[in-house]
């Protein structure tokens, strides 16, 4: 697969932008996806807001796979990090609010000793197409926030007021400038935090669904209905010949995953030719919006095992 690497001009800018921004806020709310907690973690942002209180949501919790959430929150908890699981979907506002006046309590006993009601100010942090804006919204009980499913919908910065004395700041999503860890860039991609326009997305599919085979083979099995089909090569790419019990290869030609799916789901073009350019981008979308069931990419376990092999 194609090595993954983009950090386009306006990522710098929200990176300067978010230096100066954090020193007029109290504390900085990190969201990242529950389905790679570690990848899709900005590894800058540490000593980027030094000194600041720390909370860290798993959004998209309904999309992960319960165990494994379970198993990244003791992680961080053992990291001394305070962190929750959110759904911005169905979940309750109330915790995320819980949770943030808790964190700043010290703040706001300091300037109460004073005689002044502090209005605790928060940044909301997240790489591209993570959740910010909705998990904002949530909190806000309306549409207070832009949103949309792609990466880099929110431009500028937004604050938003939760209550009397509680305001958030949405900020554009922000990739670090070079991403050296391929397999986590890779991850990025499959979640769209990474344009699609950006990489080649039969390739990007092709990986994923590999991945996917060995992580839930009974749900990619089941959606893209790859156990009776056998597909046969063609001229112009692959015809579906009959249904009957897969095999992988067909005389000397391997058929992909990707092909397979197209195949099993009828993503066809004229003359009965597989449509793998459609069929990667339907991929890719079912997965992001979870059609596949609750599925989790990287396990706490892997990120335990990284750290201790650098203490070695």
């Amino acid at each position: 697969m194609e090595v993954i690497n983009w950090y386009p001009g306006h990522m710098a800018k929200s990176r300067r932008m978010l230096a100066e921004q954090l020193r007029a806020v109290d504390a900085v709310i990190e969201l990242c996806d529950a389905r790679a907690p570690g990848a899709t973690r900005n590894p800058d942002l540490d000593a980027m807001a030094r000194g600041k209180a720390r909370l860290l949501i798993l959004n998209k919790a309904d999309l992960a796979e319960d165990a494994a959430t379970a198993a990244w929150l003791q992680f961080y908890k053992r990291a001394g990090l305070e962190a929750m699981k959110f759904d911005s979907a169905a979940g309750n506002p109330r915790d995320a609010i819980a949770r943030i006046t808790r964190l700043t309590a010290p703040a706001v006993d300091r300037m109460k000793a004073r005689g002044v009601n502090k209005i605790i100010r928060a940044m909301v942090v997240g790489i591209p197409n993570v959740g910010k804006s909705t998990y904002i919204n949530k909190l806000f009980g309306r549409a207070a926030a832009v949103t949309g499913d792609k990466p880099g919908v929110t431009r500028g910065r937004q604050w938003v007021k939760i209550g009397p004395y509680l305001e958030l700041l949405d900020t554009p999503g922000m990739l670090w400038p070079k991403l050296s860890d391929q397999s986590g860039a890779r991850m990025l991609a499959y979640l769209g935090s990474v344009r699609d326009q950006a990489l080649d997305a039969e390739s990007l599919a092709e990986a994923l669904l590999s991945m996917l085979m060995g992580i839930a083979p009974a749900a990619v099995t089941e959606r893209y209905k790859l156990e009776r089909l056998v597909i046969s090569p063609t001229i112009y790419g692959r015809l579906i010949i009959a249904p009957t019990i897969c095999d992988a290869v067909t005389g000397d030609s391997v058929v992909s995953l990707l092909e397979r799916a197209c195949a099993g789901r009828g993503w066809l073009l004229p003359g009965g030719r597989l449509d793998t350019h459609r069929g990667a981008a339907l991929v890719l979308d079912e997965f992001r919006a979870g059609k596949l069931g609750k599925i989790t990419l990287e396990w706490a376990a892997d990120a335990e095992g990284d750290d201790n092999k650098g203490d070695g």
